[in-house]
């Protein structure tokens, strides 16, 4: 004897349809039009309806999903990065306020002053400001400044104009580094 596995059916009727049919065996079981015996049990009726097979129609195809639900794990990787780009904005280190005076102040003079400067906020009459020093940096030897000046003079080089202002403008900050390397001294700023 050769067991044979479950029987897979093309036109498959759905549950709903079984469970009308056997509503219907059962209804007719309990008032028989003829003599009970000839009434046909309600298992019989289900497989005689699983072997007739051309009844019921196919089933039509299954609707389309929406874009939403076709990719929906892509969702929760999407509100995580949002979620992790935010926090990195909010928590990140801001600049130190500078006001916008004092910057305007500093860049006109060219060089950073070695006395302590002040500044003043107009916040009330109470507090009092503290005054806020500016360390003078050490002078960098000639010799690193001449290596400083040898580096750009290799960069300016490797860059290609796009126009010819902009080989002109080239060309004359090389003559100005070119200089600063030939000279004896450096002069500071």
């Amino acid at each position: 004897m050769s067991e044979e596995g479950p029987k897979l059916y093309t036109n498959k009727p759905k549950k709903k349809d079984i469970i009308a049919q056997l509503k219907h065996v059962e209804a007719n079981f309990k008032n028989p039009t003829g003599p009970p015996s000839s009434a046909p049990s309600p298992a019989a009726a289900a497989a005689a309806s699983y072997t007739m097979g051309g009844s019921v129609p196919p089933p039509p195809p299954p609707p389309k999903e929406s874009f939403a639900r076709r990719y929906k794990f892509v969702w929760p990787l999407l509100l995580t990065v949002n979620l992790a780009v935010g926090g990195y904005l909010f928590f990140r280190t801001k600049k130190k306020d500078i006001d916008p005076e004092n910057e305007e102040i500093a860049a006109k003079s060219g060089s950073v002053a070695a006395a302590p400067v002040s500044i003043e906020k107009p916040v009330s009459s109470t507090v009092v400001a503290e005054p806020v020093v500016v360390k003078a940096r050490e002078p960098i030897p000639e010799k690193q400044q001449r290596e400083l000046f040898k580096w750009m003079l290799d960069e300016k080089r490797k860059v290609i104009p796009k126009n010819a202002e902009e080989k002109k403008r080239n060309d004359e900050e090389k003559a100005i580094l070119k200089q600063f390397i030939g000279s004896k001294t450096i002069p500071t700023l």
